[in-house]
């Protein structure tokens, strides 16, 4: 089996290193030079009533694509269209209302010249992320704005990749930008990725995972705890919670509680009271995911589980962080 040798290591890491500083010092020439074009770009997009529609062939139309997918998750309506393909039918996804919002690095690719006689008949608004705005394509767009780098990275400097991270990091910016301006919230990022670990954790609620009812270990103060760990044992949530007469939780007593009780005391006679945590952390049925994991992260104090209390303190329902983990990584959820 190859094998690189310790040198060969070294100075691949190197290399490497300096390529992605190659990069790095290159898109810090296209902030540098930005213009109010990009703060005019942001302008037309907010006042957009139609759908942005995103095209651009080759690596330009993979950063298109992957940019049509940022705007549409972040507030902007959007899709990508494959200028080859718009060429061919396409373009009927395009509608009055629209903007065509066209991504190149030359500038002047065929496929994006050809498709302007059809757009100007249609009524859109066109835009252009190029790098290089000195060409006749440019001059018949509406707005451009010039991410140009002076150079790509590699030994050869031909394949796209400083100007790929460029149009990319640019179009993100833009993005970021609307959804900033926008008021767009963590609660609509997470409707528009209901299926993702990010989107359930703001999504889904406490009311969603929790135990209720007979499923939840109750006790009253005065139980013992030889009764406590009856209860505990029935159900597998690793607690029991005291409540009072009108089930309002007065405390709670983990199983890691009853171990270390049952190391200095084997007396399970003792009333639950005299032994449980009294006002225990706990959550409200409308917190989301994303909180009740904060509250049982808190750094020194991190806890497995957690009563759900309504207003009135009362008990109506249970979380370990089992079920919150579980639903994040469940795709049905």
């Amino acid at each position: 089996m190859n094998t690189l040798a310790n040198k060969d290591q070294s100075s691949i890491l190197t290399e490497i290193q300096n390529l992605i500083g190659v990069q790095i010092a290159e898109i810090a020439q296209v902030s540098s030079r930005l213009d109010t074009a990009v703060t005019e770009l942001v302008d037309h997009l907010l006042k957009l009533e139609g759908k942005l529609v995103i095209t651009g062939l080759g690596k330009s139309g993979l950063i298109a694509q992957k940019l049509a997918a940022t705007f549409a998750s972040t507030g902007t309506s959007a899709f990508f269209v494959n200028s080859s393909e718009a060429l061919h039918g396409d373009l009927g996804m395009v509608s009055s209302g629209d903007a065509v919002l066209m991504i190149s690095n030359s500038g002047a690719t065929p496929e994006l010249v050809k498709m302007m006689p059809s757009l100007r008949h249609i009524g859109v608004d066109v835009y252009g992320l190029f790098g290089n705005t000195n060409t006749a394509l440019a001059k018949e767009c509406d707005l451009t704005v010039n991410f140009g780098v002076k150079q790509e990275s590699g030994h050869l400097g031909l394949a796209p990749t400083c100007s790929s991270t460029a149009m990319l990091v640019l179009g993100d910016a833009i993005a970021c930008t609307l959804m900033r301006i926008r008021g767009f919230s963590a609660d609509d990022f997470a409707v528009y990725h209901p299926g993702g670990t990010i989107g359930r954790r703001l999504l889904l609620r406490a009311k969603d995972v929790m135990h209720r009812g007979a499923e939840i270990p109750t006790v009253s103060p005065t139980a013992t705890l030889k009764h406590a760990a009856i209860e505990m044992t029935r159900s597998p949530l690793g607690a029991v919670c005291v409540c009072d007469e009108d089930s309002r939780l007065v405390g709670l007593l983990t199983d890691g509680d009853f171990r270390r009780l049952l190391i200095s005391s084997d007396d399970l006679s003792v009333p639950v009271h005299c032994c449980m945590t009294t006002n225990p952390r706990s959550a409200s049925p409308d917190d989301t995911l994303d909180q009740l994991i904060d509250v049982m992260e808190t750094p020194g104090q991190q806890v497995y589980s957690l009563p759900i209390l309504d207003r009135q303190n009362r008990l109506v329902g249970f979380v370990r962080m089992h079920d919150l983990l579980s639903k994040e990584q469940s795709p049905s959820s």
